[in-house]
């Protein structure tokens, strides 16, 4: 008997007439077992029907009806505020307009592209998470350069939320399809020889892609800033390279996209991270004649610091069962292949012995998207409240506006004289990640469902962790 059938076998159920757990997943299955992965679901099918539609009709709109469909339509509502963003002025406030369609666009997507990803095999497991978070990470780094007014003002727009995500998703599906096609056919043998085949296809081509990457967003614009130093940029280009090889040696085992994206994504990260500190050194001159005069790092302790101190906590208490999870063989959370959700929710008294109800609340406190969701919530609101309150920066956001709003009439009937009421934004942003952790650690998912998990938490990172880095980004550079 093997390891992981001596872990399984002891969550059998003695009230049952079970002899393993392969046996009662085959009642539970029955005669009606869940969809397979290559299969959509009658609502997946209208999801993409819908998209293309809607996809096909704004394209056709763009020649039939451009008054209606641009002019009227998309322009003042999405265009405009892109383009004010990028100007000197900077700091577009977002209307409910456009907030109600970024909302609904990000939903749709969701439901859309979870079907595409599990159509096409994509890895949906913690090792994606972690290089999905590189480049959420990439987006702030970035978009806290454009804030500094380093890009060149033909190119800024690029960087100005919606188009900076929707370009950066370019870069990682054209890197994620060439990583995939290069390498995936040696990545299950786990020879010597097909790892050096592996990384003699990577290597030279992530490093072509990385200095296309710096020539294409970053050395038009280094012409535009006559008195900046150059000292951490030659610095950040060679650790960019160090940063990608290592990862890409360290990574032997994981799936050839998942590599690419992770030692890509981190990589261009560093490179950013290298033109903050060069700006720290040798600030550049701006549109908007805004002087950085001093370096604030305390913000970085308690906007990284307190969360992190959250998330160490919910670690410790979760790892054990984690650990007995993956011993297991089961995913916390994922029921077993076959097994549908109602089948399985009939089932009570019969699963309650079972890996994946026993141990998959408390594992899940301790996996990476329930690490990553609560950390980047927490960081938003942190970073929020420093710099509203301490800084005196306003909030972009119609309904976090609100939320600020309503904080500072409770000072005012409190006589708070301290703040403008960006207290209760992290109350409120600590009440909301603990009731989607909470609903989060109970959801059971099947096992075609995996992909669905994985792009909610990257829904969530996109409108937490990304703005809560670029505000920090933004207090320590002082633009």
């Amino acid at each position: 008997m093997s390891p992981k059938d001596i872990d399984k076998s002891r969550f059998v159920s003695t009230g049952t007439a079970m002899s393993s757990l392969e046996q009662l997943e085959e009642q539970i299955i029955g005669d009606e077992p869940a969809l397979p992965c290559e299969a959509y679901s009658p609502v997946e099918k209208v999801a993409l029907w819908l998209a293309m539609l809607t996809i096909g009709g704004v394209f056709v709109g763009f020649f039939v009806a451009n008054d209606v469909v641009w002019t009227d339509g998309l322009k003042p509502v999405v265009w405009d505020p892109i383009m004010e963003d990028a100007g000197s002025a900077g700091d577009a406030d977002y209307n409910a307009m456009n907030t109600l369609l970024y909302t609904f666009s990000m939903l749709a997507s969701v439901i859309v592209f979870q079907a595409l990803f599990r159509r096409l095999n994509v890895p949906a497991d913690d090792r994606m998470l972690i290089a999905l978070l590189a480049w959420v990470c990439l987006a702030p780094v970035l978009r806290v350069l454009e804030d500094a007014d380093f890009f060149s003002s033909d190119t800024d727009w690029l960087f100005i939320s919606p188009i900076i995500h929707l370009h950066l998703a370019a870069w990682l599906v054209v890197l994620a399809g060439i990583s995939h096609y290069v390498a995936s056919q040696w990545e299950n043998d786990g020879t010597d020889k097909s790892e050096h085949k592996i990384l003699r296809s990577l290597i030279p081509l992530l490093s072509l892609a990385l200095f296309f990457h710096w020539s294409f967003l970053y050395q038009p614009a280094y012409s535009n800033h006559e008195s900046m130093g150059m000292f951490w940029v030659w610095l950040g280009l060679l650790a960019s390279y160090v940063v990608l090889f290592s990862i890409l040696v360290k990574t032997r085992g994981w799936p050839a996209l998942t590599r690419g994206l992770l030692a890509f994504g981190t990589a261009a990260s560093v490179l950013g991270v290298f033109h903050w500190m060069q700006f720290l050194s040798t600030p550049w001159a701006q549109e908007s004649s805004r002087v950085s005069e001093t370096v604030e790092l305390w913000p970085v302790v308690v906007v990284l610091g307190i969360p992190g101190l959250v998330c160490y906590l919910m670690y410790r208490y979760g790892r054990d069962d984690a650990l007995q999870m993956k011993l297991t063989g089961y995913e916390a959370g994922v029921l077993p292949d076959g097994v549908r959700i109602k089948a399985w929710e009939a089932n009570g008294d019969e699963i309650q012995n079972h890996p994946v109800e026993m141990l998959s609340r408390r594992a899940l406190l301790a996996s990476p998207m329930v690490l990553a969701m609560v950390f980047g919530q927490l960081c938003d609101g942190f970073a929020t409240m420093v710099g509203i309150d301490y800084f005196g920066y306003g909030e972009k956001h119609v309904v976090s506006n609100q939320v600020i709003v309503y904080g500072g009439q409770i000072n005012d009937m409190l006589g708070v004289q301290f703040g403008e009421g960006a207290w209760l934004f992290v109350l409120v942003k600590s009440i909301l990640i603990a009731a989607i952790t909470l609903m989060f650690i109970d959801m059971k998912v099947e096992k075609r469902q995996r992909h669905i998990r994985i792009l909610i938490v990257l829904a969530v990172l996109i409108v937490g962790l990304a703005p809560g880095l670029r505000d920090i980004g933004r207090l320590m550079l002082g633009v």
